[in-house]
C-alpha cells in the first residue's frame, strides 16, 4: 500500500465482512495517516433519485443505518484516525459507491470492501457489489474477504 494515502474509502454495510474491511481500512489509514470514509448505500429511496445518489442528511438516516455508522465511527475513533461517515440515498450499492468515488471532488484514493459472496454462484470469488465496485472503480481496490 501506497504511503500517500490521504483518503480511504469504507464500504459498511453493517455485516462482519464490511467491519473486516474497516479494521483493514484503519490498518491502511495508520501507515499514512489517511482519513477514512466510511459510506453506506440506503437504496430505499431507488424510486426517487432518478440520476444521482444524493448525500444524505444525517436527520435522514435510518435507525438500523445509524447504528452502523455509530460501530464503525466508534471503532476508528478508537484507533485515532480521522473518520467521515456518508450515507447515500440511491439505486444499488455497487453503482453508489463507484459513482461517489469515481468523482473527483470526494478525492478517493483507495477504496476497500468486505467481501460476503452472497451474489450468484458465478461470483464464487467475490459478491456482486465488491466484484462491481472492483471493475467499475477508478481507485485501486482491496477485497476482504
Amino acid at each position: 500500500i501506497c504511503m500517500s494515502l490521504k483518503r480511504i474509502l469504507v464500504c459498511l454495510d453493517g455485516s462482519k465482512h464490511s467491519l473486516r474491511g474497516l479494521d483493514k481500512a484503519i490498518s491502511f489509514a495508520k501507515q499514512s495517516d489517511a482519513t477514512i470514509i466510511g459510506i453506506h448505500s440506503d437504496t430505499s429511496f431507488s424510486a426517487f433519485s432518478a440520476v444521482r445518489a444524493p448525500i444524505l442528511p444525517t436527520k435522514k438516516w435510518k435507525k438500523e443505518i445509524k447504528k452502523i455508522m455509530d460501530i464503525a465511527m466508534k471503532k476508528v475513533e478508537k484507533n485515532n484516525v480521522e473518520y467521515q461517515g456518508i450515507v447515500i440515498g440511491g439505486h444499488t450499492s455497487g453503482i453508489d459507491l463507484t459513482t461517489f468515488a469515481n468523482n473527483p471532488a470526494n478525492k478517493i484514493d483507495q477504496i476497500v470492501i468486505g467481501s460476503r459472496g452472497m451474489g450468484f454462484p458465478k461470483e464464487l470469488f467475490f459478491g456482486s457489489t465488491s466484484n462491481f465496485i472492483l471493475h467499475k472503480a477508478k481507485a485501486p481496490v482491496t477485497v476482504v474477504k
